[in-house]
């Protein structure tokens, strides 16, 4: 798992950055290794969920991340849980994504589409 966090800058939090476009680049690297011998290898980037790490943040609730992350986000309405990180794991481990292998699927309601001021 990496995160929306590896396509956005993260202010005090360079090392999870950064952590996870590592996880991107080693995505790639071992698609290429092993997809030959018909192993996909593919990534799920989730944005805010509700987590420990997230509470840290004082995010804690639905309404906490709809608050501090509504603005960064396209989507409307919705507030993203474990479950829907959850089915696109389960999407990309599917026999309906047999021939998907080297990607990044990007589950965070449109944060990495925004531009860096929601204002812009």
């Amino acid at each position: 798992m990496a995160s929306a966090a590896a396509e956005k800058a993260a202010g005090k939090a360079t090392d999870y950055g950064m952590s996870k476009r590592a996880v991107l680049g080693l995505k790639r690297s071992a698609s290429l290794q092993l997809g030959p011998h018909g192993i996909r290898v593919n990534n799920v980037s989730s944005g805010v969920v509700i987590t420990p790490l997230a509470a840290k943040y004082g995010l804690v609730t639905p309404a906490d991340v709809e608050k501090h992350m509504g603005p960064y986000t396209s989507l409307k309405g919705a507030t993203l849980t474990a479950e829907n990180v959850a089915e696109a794991v389960v999407f990309l481990a599917s026999d309906e994504a047999a021939f998907v292998t080297g990607v990044d699927l990007v589950v965070d309601g449109g944060m990495v589409a925004m531009p860096f001021h929601p204002s812009n």
